[in-house]
């Protein structure tokens, strides 16, 4: 009689891992991808979320065509192209494209830890940062599209509004652009502060409240009128979108420079994604 040994189940099992082929980082997008759209919420906040926005901003232009008429010629010619401008795209308008985007950033992650199904994921996938960057790149474009979506329809349709006055915007206008890619990229930025946040606390109340202050509540409590508060103000992502948004250049105690605010969208989005696919390194799952 011939005696076979047969490994260990243990040995067997890292035997086959070892053997098997490492996930592509295609594949993992396309993990990423299908979990983010198997969620049914994903559709409809996009969708509830673009007629919000776009519903505050026409409700602001059409208040300012209403009020046209009874405006002196001061009051009009202020108008164009600063305020014409923030009709396309009001600050109520900001807080709820901040909102929606972070609180996606942040459940792409927090989700899965509540869930567990973190650790099945890293089970597979052992190579957590790769995990975590395939999650960076999917909730970047979704959101982004979100941007586009909101900042797209909401000036489309505000500058239809004006027009009958005379008084609507061109994307040919000098300043337009830049300023409506500052609405769009408000949306990518948002949602990656909200995933490095939920990738550190890893829990939804706590990572909704953090990311809100962070966006949001900071830039109301912070003023640009001594030096100062001013330097802690234009590193802020919502001061950063405000001074983008002016068409033209207007007085201000402390000016600085589109390209200033541009650095700070980019170093906002670069550290929370550096965040977010590195900080799972040190982390027990």
């Amino acid at each position: 009689m011939t005696l076979t040994s047969t490994p260990p189940t243990g040995a067997a099992g890292r035997t086959a891992a070892q053997s098997a082929p490492r996930a592509r980082f295609v594949d993992l997008l396309a993990a990423e991808w299908i979990k983010m759209w198997s969620l049914r919420s994903t559709a409809w906040t996009i969708a509830v979320g673009t007629l919000a926005i776009v519903g505050f901003n026409v409700f602001t232009a059409y208040d300012d065509y209403s009020n046209w008429p009874s405006w002196g010629a001061e009051q009009r010619a202020d108008f164009l192209p600063n305020w014409a401008m923030l009709d396309s795209f009001t600050d109520a308008a900001l807080l709820c494209l901040m909102l929606i985007a972070s609180a996606m950033g942040s459940l792409s992650v927090v989700g899965e830890y509540s869930t567990g199904q973190i650790r099945t994921t890293f089970t597979v996938v052992p190579a957590r940062s790769a995990v975590m960057a395939a999650k960076v790149v999917v909730v970047t474009v979704v959101s982004t599209g979100l941007g586009l979506l909101a900042a797209g329809g909401s000036f489309w349709a505000t500058q239809a509004i004006l027009s009958g006055r005379d008084a609507g915007l061109s994307l040919s206008d000098a300043g337009v652009l830049p300023a409506l890619a500052s609405c769009v990229l408000a949306a990518p930025v948002a949602a990656l502060v909200g995933m490095a946040v939920g990738t550190v606390i890893r829990a939804s109340a706590a990572t909704m409240g953090t990311s809100f202050a962070l966006l949001l509540l900071v830039p109301m409590g912070v003023s640009d009128d001594h030096h100062a508060s001013a330097v802690i103000d234009h590193t802020l992502p919502y001061s950063a979108w405000a001074r983008l948004m002016q068409v033209a250049e207007k007085p201000a105690h402390f000016p600085w420079s589109t390209a200033g605010a541009w650095t700070v969208y980019a170093v906002w989005a670069v550290v929370a994604a550096v965040i977010t696919i590195f900080a799972v390194q040190r982390r027990d799952q």
